[in-house]
């Protein structure tokens, strides 16, 4: 074995501070320097002894590679500019400045923002807040009364300082009597209709002092004074349309402002009209006693929602349309309970909430029920013969009749053709003496005597002929003359 190395008398190095003590470490000494014993020599021992390795086991053995450097971290990057900068409150010494977190914010985080103001006119930023604050609010204090700032707020983190986020315009530092405020109405806080043609009028109140500035935008564009009149006051504005037109709808935003505080409000308007007729309508199938329809939505629904669909039938002999299915919903459907061997059209209204659409859609093919295998023949009957001679039904009664008064004899007769009728007085035809008037109606005979005399008292008879036969009927007239008293006789005189 081998003896043990005879100990050194050099003296033992001095040991070096360590880092922890503040010191820095001492560099490495070079190899010839070592003593023995030291790490390179215990090195040269191991690739002696790896030398005497046989071939074989060397290249079996794994090489082990050293473990990859960490990569150096990316360097911080600032946060973008803080969004949305407005003014809260302001009086004659403070103003109160709130923003909204940047979009981009980072890895590093966000350590908080720095709040600079100064005058209009200058570039002297004064740093409002000495520590940064966290909040996205802030209140600047001890300000003068009269003067025009401008104000920005800085997002800071271990990037440094964001871009700033500035206010739109320069703050008078001043007490405002009363903020602005829009009081819009009940009936314009939905959606406001009206129909085309209409004139609308809108009254919108509103609050602030001194007097609001008051501007009106329609679907975020300037409006248009050919169409759109705006009449302002101090305590409201009022905007006129004379006769609407389906293009005056939109969102109508009214801004009241008072230095740097406003308020706004929108306003829907939605001008309707009648809609158009559906796109198409189609006879899709014909069954039995039923009807298929399919039709389309109308290209023009009146700018208001379709609420429904009329369906009506027409059959092709008359003509005439009545109406099957009212407040229906579908775009397909079934009309039932038609008439065997009858042709039908159909056609559809649009109905929204102004009305029922002015024209139809009608289908341009025919629905015809067919017979399905009935045929009706009518049973043969022998014609009757209704010929028969006359026949009176009524006859003539005798009556007496008075000097000058007109008279009337009555009677009715049957008969088939119609008969031929007569009137004789004492077996004499009366012909057309224009004395007498003769009317025959409905088998109704009369006699009409005007005025008559003592001569024309005797019998009359009615007489009906046709081609079966003869009847006649008769009655005896009496006409009476009038007595009268002696007294009557001589106040006569």
């Amino acid at each position: 074995m081998p003896g043990k190395p005879a100990p050194s008398d050099k003296p033992d190095p001095v040991e070096a501070p360590s880092a922890a003590e503040g010191g820095e470490a001492p560099p490495a000494a070079p190899p010839e320097n070592n003593p023995e014993g030291s790490a390179p020599a215990a090195e040269c021992d191991a690739a002696a002894a790896a030398a005497d390795v046989p071939a074989a086991d060397a290249e079996s053995a794994q090489v082990e590679e050293p473990p990859e450097a960490p990569a150096p971290p990316s360097p911080a990057v600032p946060t973008s500019a803080p969004l949305e900068v407005c003014v809260e409150d302001v009086n004659d010494s403070s103003l109160t400045i709130k923003w909204k977190t940047p979009n981009t914010i980072g890895e590093s985080g966000l350590d908080g923002y720095t709040v600079e103001y100064c005058k209009d006119g200058t570039t002297d930023w004064v740093v409002a807040n000495q520590e940064l604050t966290l909040a996205n609010c802030y209140c600047i204090k001890d300000l003068t009364a009269g003067d025009m700032l401008l104000v920005r707020v800085v997002a800071v983190n271990a990037g440094g300082r964001s871009e700033p986020g500035t206010l739109a315009q320069a703050v008078p530092v001043r007490d405002v009597v009363a903020r602005p405020k829009i009081k819009v109405p009940r009936n314009l806080r939905n959606r406001f209709v009206k129909q085309v043609g209409e004139q609308i009028n809108l009254v919108i109140p509103f609050l602030g002092k001194p007097k609001p500035a008051v501007s009106w935008l329609k679907d975020g564009q300037p409006l248009s004074p050919k169409r759109v009149n705006i009449r302002n006051t101090d305590k409201d504005s009022i905007l006129f349309i004379r006769g609407s037109q389906r293009e005056d709808s939109g969102v109508y935003e009214m801004t009241v402002k008072v230095d740097s505080f406003e308020d706004k409000a929108a306003i829907t308007l939605q001008i309707v009209e009648l809609p158009g007729p559906p796109a198409s309508v189609k006879l899709v199938d014909c069954w039995g006693f039923n009807a298929a329809l399919e039709w389309t939505p109308p290209k023009d629904n009146g700018n208001a929602e379709i609420t429904g669909y009329i369906v009506q039938k027409a059959d092709r002999k008359t003509g005439d349309w009545f109406t099957v299915l009212e407040h229906y919903h579908r775009l397909s459907a079934t009309v039932s309970d038609l008439i065997m061997g009858n042709s039908y059209s159909f056609r559809v209204f649009s109905v929204n909430k102004v009305g029922v659409s002015e024209l139809s859609a009608i289908t341009k093919d025919v629905a015809t029920i067919q017979k399905t295998g009935i045929v009706y023949k009518p049973p043969e009957y022998p014609e009757h013969d209704f010929s028969e001679a006359p026949k009176f039904t009524t006859p003539l009664n005798d009556r007496a009749a008075t000097v000058g008064y007109t008279t009337k004899l009555l009677c009715s007769v049957r008969g088939c053709p119609k008969p031929k009728i007569e009137w004789l007085k004492n077996k004499m035809v009366i012909g057309d003496d224009p004395k007498f008037r003769q009317i025959s109606n409905q088998g109704i005979c009369s006699l009409e005597i005007r005025k008559p005399c003592s001569f024309d008292g005797g019998v009359y008879t009615c007489r009906a002929k046709n081609e079966q036969g003869e009847a006649t009927v008769s009655c005896k007239l009496e006409v009476k003359q009038v007595i009268l008293a002696e007294a009557d006789k001589e106040k006569g005189k």
